[in-house]
């Protein structure tokens, strides 16, 4: 199915590893991957390269398929003017209504790719059929995880910090929706997210609604924050949505982050503005494992060990350690629009020194760090994917739209402008 094992590690310099903004989290089933090949029948009888000469006084078979050499039967009934399809029997008729059984094809981050990633290097299998994982080689000691690098700060840098307080899904709001991607769709992500902020959000959310909801963050910041839950295989799944999960190949039981940190930072380069409301932008792509790593944002490591990670392996942590999942955002914003057709282009990453693309400005960039109590065991747990992707730690992303209201937002940039930690 196009699965990309041995993934070439990719830590993005722009994800900026500073230990210090984890500090505060500090505290601690097996699967195959099948598909065979069906062997030939050892007793079939061999191919004698020949046929026996038909009986031309033999009746004709009627189950017989058309010899495609024979002359047309001028007798026969015609196609009522039928456009005949291609002969390799592929396109579908672009005329066809949807079948409303098929699955949606949502995306999710992985479908809407940068547009400077290479092609993707084959289609996955189709939705529902599930790749089994993680394997045994996901996951490997943290002590062997690459140094992470850091972006060099310049004269011009925005050094502050604003953190928004919003909890760790204590209220375990939960459901395998993606509005942002697959607006107006039940189970369009096919894996479950844990949400923090906005207390409304599902498949049916629109801005409006929104902003008209209530919020487990602090200031009355309505802000939308989601990623895909963490699960230890061998526990049992109680959950509500137990049964599609199993049905998508999420098993296990659901872990509640020990810490959630939603912190916005400055550019290495230059003061940033005001994000407008209602921006969204999404990191991480959920189908890396078929569309190849070129959108990998999100980095694995483990509290009291943030100056090392992995972006495409599990850390297992030592005693007393806990497994972190770090995500940071895009942060230069095109000034005009609040999203796009991809997600993307509306709001992308600073290049390896920390600018801005000409065009675009800086915003507050929000970084996600996610710690959980988990067992230190390889194939012991996992995150939530799509069916064919098989829980690879390359595949983990996460979603945000800004409901912050405005006078928050100037005084979160203030903060950040003013190198101070609010």
């Amino acid at each position: 199915m196009g699965r990309k094992k041995g993934i070439v590690l990719v830590i993005p310099a722009a994800l900026v590893m500073l230990a210090s903004a984890t500090d505060a989290q500090a505290g601690a089933a097996p699967g195959t991957r099948a598909g065979a090949a069906v062997a030939a029948d050892p007793t079939d009888p061999p191919d004698q390269g020949g046929q026996p000469s038909a009986d031309p006084n033999a009746p004709a078979d009627p189950n017989a398929p058309a010899d495609p050499n024979a002359p047309a039967d001028p007798n026969a009934p015609g196609d009522g003017g039928a456009t005949a399809p291609p002969a390799d029997g592929g396109g579908a008729d672009p005329s066809a209504p949807a079948d409303p059984s098929a699955p949606p094809d949502d995306g999710d981050q992985g479908d809407q790719g940068d547009p400077s990633a290479p092609p993707d290097q084959g289609a996955p299998p189709p939705a529902n059929v599930v790749e089994p994982g993680p394997d045994a080689d996901d996951f490997v000691n943290i002590r062997q995880a690459p140094p992470a690098p850091r972006v060099r700060q310049g004269r011009g840098a925005s050094r502050g910090t604003f953190t928004t307080r919003c909890g760790r899904n204590e209220n375990g709001h939960h459901n395998p929706d993606n509005y942002i991607v697959a607006p107006g769709v039940s189970n369009g992500a096919h894996h479950i997210h844990d949400y923090v902020g906005n207390l409304s959000t599902d498949g049916f959310s629109t801005d409006e609604s929104l902003a008209a909801a209530g919020t487990t963050c602090a200031r009355g910041d309505q802000s939308v924050f989601f990623w895909p839950v963490m699960r230890i295989r061998a526990q049992q799944d109680d959950s509500d949505q137990a049964q599609q999960s199993t049905a998508d190949g999420n098993t296990g039981r659901v872990v509640t982050p020990a810490s959630v940190s939603l912190q916005f930072r400055g550019n290495p380069r230059t003061r940033v503005v005001a994000m407008p409301r209602f921006l969204r932008i999404i990191t991480g792509d959920a189908k890396a494992s078929t569309n190849g790593t070129a959108n990998a944002r999100a980095l694995w490591t483990c509290t009291g060990f943030q100056n090392r990670a992995f972006t495409d392996k599990y850390p297992l942590c030592p005693r007393g350690s806990r497994v972190t999942r770090v995500l940071d955002f895009a942060s230069c914003w095109d000034g005009r629009n609040t999203d796009s057709a991809n997600h993307r282009t509306h709001v992308v990453f600073p290049d390896q020194q920390g600018n801005c693309p000409q065009g675009t400005q800086a915003v507050p960039q929000l970084r996600m760090t996610l710690s959980y109590n988990l067992p230190a065991q390889s194939q012991a747990f996992a995150v939530d994917s799509f069916p064919e992707q098989g829980h690879e730690p390359v595949t983990d992303h996460a979603d945000f739209e800004n409901l912050m209201p405005e006078r928050l937002m100037r005084q979160a940039v203030s903060c950040i402008n003013g190198g101070r930690n609010c």
